[in-house]
């Protein structure tokens, strides 16, 4: 039984160091590549004039409405997509947004982000030339601001969304575990429990892929994720970025932030609609106990502090928007989600990558496993309805093809992680 044990642990370590081998040659390819554009970092510290932002909304047309009250939708804004937060269901809004009212997108060159988890340069996006302008950035990135507003006009709105750090350490770690070298020598059927019960004995700030087991909200936001939740510079941190961001929505209360990402953007219910993306099933989720829960929350801090903080401006800006107008609005959005779930998936609800018909719509996959679920689209849907289901129900990578974004090193990546952990 022993030897059996020895060859599976055996055959799991050659691929896994395969896996960090050409991983590490596949980004040595994307550095040559990029070796020009990374060269010249742009030194201008200005935005994209004005002048030149209000050619880009040409195509943009108010809510459809005769009052004078409506305002016309903003279209500059700023996405800061951090992981495992149910962002990529809020990028497949923006996507759609931006799709229908003809917007210009900074997008990623070769792949669907900006050279993560290397700061963010403007240099990174696509075709880019100094004084270029753009509508909307939302691909993952680790955040500089500095660097972005190089690329929008100075009236882009900056929004985000957080997680509850314990819920966002937990999907983090079983999503990425494989990735992260750290975790291969952590023994027992829970990983995750072992390494709460004795973090720093399985961590080190300098290993490869380190940053998704500590503070990875603070890492996303371009900070020291290795500080601790009591260090002074964490809440120093914490009021910078107060001062970058407009809105900041909480994935606990997704509803809620939509109404309110509606309302700070002027877009319509339509606009908003939405069908949950790059979810787990339930069975690959951990149950942590009270206690773990606490370690957990100690372990990322840095996290929890971000956290609280911008969970009570989240609920200021509920209050000051109308806790009965919200009730109502957020009562309203999931009425339409209803109906367009009735209209579009089949058997009316999300189903395992293996059940998905439609390659199309089969959601990108964390390494050796298929835990992310998807969905079927009806065959018979109304033809009005047709395009609108396919959109929302397209996953980041297809919807970013569909767009014209070249994803070679991301397709390259998916080959080789399928290859060397596929059945």
């Amino acid at each position: 039984m022993s030897a059996i044990k020895g060859k599976k642990c055996t055959r799991m370590t050659r691929r896994l160091i395969l896996l960090v081998l050409l991983t590490n040659i596949m980004l040595l390819l994307y550095c040559l590549t990029n070796l020009t554009q990374v060269k010249i970092r742009d030194s201008q510290q200005v935005t994209c004039p004005l002048s030149m932002a209000k050619l880009l909304t040409k195509n943009v047309s108010s809510p459809s409405l005769s009052t004078s009250e409506v305002s016309s939708p903003k279209v500059n804004l700023m996405f800061m997509k951090t992981h495992k937060t149910a962002s990529s269901t809020i990028l497949n809004i923006l996507f759609r947004f931006g799709e229908r009212h003809k917007l210009k997108f900074a997008f990623p060159d070769g792949r669907n982000d900006f050279f993560y988890p290397s700061p963010f340069l403007c240099s990174q996006v696509k075709d880019y030339r100094p004084g270029d302008c753009f509508n909307i950035v939302c691909n993952h990135m680790r955040f500089d601001h500095q660097e972005v507003a190089k690329l929008l006009p100075p009236d882009a709105v900056y929004i985000t969304i957080l997680r509850d750090p314990v819920d966002l350490f937990e999907s983090s770690f079983n999503y990425y575990h494989r990735a992260v070298p750290l975790t291969w020598r952590i023994n027992g059927e829970n990983q995750l429990v072992e390494f709460l019960n004795n973090p720093h004995t399985f961590y080190s700030p300098e290993a490869f892929n380190s940053f998704y087991l500590k503070n990875l909200l603070f890492f996303d936001f371009g900070f020291d994720n290795n500080l601790e939740g009591d260090d002074p510079r964490v809440m120093r941190d914490i009021h910078k970025l107060s001062t970058r961001f407009d809105l900041v929505l909480v994935a606990e209360y997704f509803d809620e932030s939509l109404i309110l990402l509606k309302d700070t953007l002027c877009w319509t219910m339509e606009d908003i609609l939405y069908f949950k993306l790059n979810a787990r099933r339930r069975s690959s989720v951990s149950r942590l106990t009270p206690e773990l829960r606490v370690k957990a929350l100690q372990w990322n801090g840095a996290d929890w502090r971000l956290y609280q903080y911008f969970n009570a401006t989240f609920w200021a800006r509920v209050e000051t928007y109308g806790r009965e107008r919200m009730k109502q609005e957020v009562k309203e959005l999931r009425r339409r989600n209803a109906e367009m779930k009735a209209i579009c998936i089949q058997d009316g609800g999300s189903v395992e990558a293996k059940n998905i018909h439609d390659s199309r719509f089969l959601p990108w996959q964390p390494v050796g496993e298929s835990s992310i679920l998807g969905y079927n689209v009806k065959q018979n849907i109304d033809p009005q309805f047709r395009e609108i289901c396919e959109q929302m129900l397209t996953p980041e990578i297809q919807y970013l093809s569909q767009l014209g974004v070249s994803l070679w090193l991301t397709r390259l990546w998916g080959w080789v992680k399928d290859t060397v952990f596929g059945d």
